[in-house]
C-alpha cells in the first residue's frame, strides 16, 4: 500500500510548486518562467520522492527543509521580481499551507485510516486542487495587487510565516513523528486550528491596507480632474478678461500704427497672439493633454520659469487619462522641486515622442544641489501632509498598466523621469 504514499508525496510536492506559483511575481514572461521551473525544480522533486520511497517520511521530513525547501527558495529568489518581505512571505505560506495539508492528512490516516495510506492519498488529492481553487477565485487576484501596491509591512508577516513553518515542521517530526507522540497531540492540533486563524488575521490587516491605497488612488485622481477643471475655469475667465481688454489692444495697434511704429505693433500683437494660444491650451492636438499643460504652464509661469513643450502626438487615439495621470504627476513633481531653488536656475521640459510601438514621456526639470538618485529608485516626497508621496509611484504603476515602465534619475543638475508606454495596437486600431 506504500504506493499510495509515494503517490500523495509526489502529488504534494508538485502542488506545493503550484500554489507557490499562482501567488508569486516572476521577473521573466510566463513561457520562460515555466521553463526555467521545470528546468530546475522536476529534478530536485524526483530527488525528494526517492529519498521518500528509500528513506521513508522519518528520516526525509528531518532533513526536507535542506533537501528542498531552500534548494526551491533560493531558484524562486533568484527568478521573482521582488526579493524582500513579499518574496519571502508567498514561499512560506505557500509551504506553510501545503504543511499543513500533509501534517492534516498524515495524522488522520494514522488515526482513521489504519496508517494504510488510502485516507492520506484521497485527502491530498482533494484538498490540494481545492485550496488552489480557493486561492485562484478568490485570493490571486487581490494579493497580486497587494504585493504590486503595497511595498511596507511585508518582513514582519514574513517572519511569523518562517516561525509557522519551522514550528509545523519541527512539531511535525522531531525528535520522531507526530503520530508516534500521542501525548503531544493536542499541542500539535491546537497549533493546526491557530494557524489558519492567523493566516487570516494576516491577510485581514492586508486586505485593509489595499483598501487604504485604492481610496489614496481615488482621492488623487478625484484631485488630478478637479485640477484639470479648475484650469479650464481659470483659463475661462482669462480668455473673458482677454476679450473684454481686446478694446484696450486695437487702441494700442491703432495707435502704434498711425504713429508709423510697425515693428512695435507686430511685437505687441505676437504678445497677444501667444497669451490667447496659452489660455487656449494650443501645444499638440491632443485636448486631454492640452487641458494639463495649460494648467502647468499658467503654475511654471508663476514661478517665473518657462515649460518647454517637445509634444510629437497627433490626434490620434491614446490611452488619454492614464498619459494624463503619467504627465500631470510628473509635472507636479517637478514644479514641487523647482520651488526649492532660486528662480534664475529654473527650468522643466516635457518630451513626448513615438519609437517603435512606444510612446516616450520625458520631464526633465533642475533639482537642488546635492540631491542624486540612481537610476531605477524612485524618491519619496518629504513633504508632511496626507496625499503627497504617491506621485512617481502612480506614474510607475500607470507605466505598467499600459504595457511599458518608468525609471528616474539625475544627471548633470538636473532630474529626469523616463515613461515607457506601449501603444501600438492603440495606434492601429485608429489607423484602420
Amino acid at each position: 500500500m506504500t504506493i499510495f504514499r509515494d503517490l500523495s508525496i509526489l502529488w504534494s510536492l508538485f502542488h506545493i510548486l503550484i500554489l507557490f506559483m499562482l501567488l508569486y511575481r516572476s521577473r521573466y514572461p510566463k513561457k520562460k518562467t515555466f521553463l526555467l521551473t521545470g528546468i530546475v525544480m522536476t529534478p530536485l522533486i524526483l530527488i525528494n520522492l526517492f529519498g521518500f520511497i528509500l528513506y521513508g517520511s522519518g528520516v526525509m521530513g528531518k532533513v526536507f527543509l535542506l533537501t528542498c525547501t531552500l534548494p526551491s527558495m533560493l531558484f524562486f529568489w533568484i527568478v521573482s521580481k521582488d526579493k524582500k518581505g513579499r518574496f519571502f512571505f508567498t514561499f512560506c505560506l505557500a509551504d506553510t499551507v501545503a504543511l499543513w495539508i500533509i501534517a492534516v492528512t498524515n495524522v488522520l490516516d494514522y488515526y482513521l485510516g489504519g496508517e494504510k495510506y488510502i485516507l492520506m492519498f484521497i485527502g491530498r488529492l482533494v484538498l490540494f486542487p481545492l485550496l488552489e481553487w480557493l486561492a485562484v477565485r478568490y485570493l490571486r487576484k487581490p494579493y497580486m495587487e497587494l504585493q504590486k501596491s503595497v511595498a511596507n509591512g511585508w518582513g514582519i508577516f514574513a517572519g511569523m510565516t518562517a516561525v509557522y513553518y519551522m514550528l509545523l515542521a519541527v512539531m511535525a517530526n522531531f525528535p520522531k513523528l507526530i503520530t508516534q507522540r500521542p501525548q503531544e497531540l493536542p499541542a500539535f492540533i491546537l497549533i493546526l486550528i491557530l494557524m489558519p486563524l492567523t493566516y487570516a488575521t494576516i491577510f485581514s490587516a492586508m486586505y485593509r491596507q489595499l483598501l487604504l491605497y485604492r481610496r489614496q488612488q481615488n482621492d488623487r485622481m478625484w484631485q488630478e480632474q478637479k485640477a484639470q477643471l479648475e484650469s479650464r475655469l481659470e483659463n475661462q475667465q482669462r480668455i473673458r478678461k482677454l476679450r473684454h481688454d481686446m478694446k484696450t489692444h486695437v487702441v494700442t495697434l491703432s495707435g502704434l500704427l498711425n504713429a508709423g511704429n510697425t515693428q512695435e505693433a507686430t511685437a505687441y500683437l505676437n504678445r497677444v497672439r501667444q497669451e490667447t494660444e496659452a489660455l487656449q491650451g494650443s501645444f499638440c492636438a491632443n485636448l486631454y493633454l492640452n487641458t494639463v499643460f495649460s494648467h502647468y504652464f499658467q503654475k511654471m509661469q508663476e514661478l517665473g520659469t518657462e515649460l518647454r513643450l517637445d509634444i510629437q502626438v497627433g490626434e490620434e487615439t491614446l490611452p488619454h487619462m492614464e498619459l494624463c495621470r503619467i504627465v500631470s504627476n510628473g509635472l507636479e513633481n517637478a514644479y514641487e522641486a523647482l520651488q526649492k531653488i532660486p528662480e534664475v536656475q529654473r527650468e522643466a521640459s516635457v518630451q513626448i515622442k513615438y519609437s517603435r510601438e512606444y510612446l516616450v514621456i520625458r520631464i526633465k526639470n533642475r533639482c537642488p544641489d546635492g540631491f542624486t538618485v540612481e537610476r531605477g529608485i524612485f524618491p519619496k516626497s518629504d513633504k508632511e501632509e496626507a496625499g503627497h508621496g504617491f506621485g512617481l509611484e502612480i506614474v510607475c504603476e500607470t507605466a505598467e498598466k499600459l504595457g511599458g515602465e518608468a525609471w528616474c534619475y539625475t544627471e548633470n543638475g538636473s532630474f529626469i523621469l523616463d515613461v515607457m508606454v506601449r501603444v501600438q495596437h492603440t495606434i492601429s486600431e485608429a489607423g484602420g
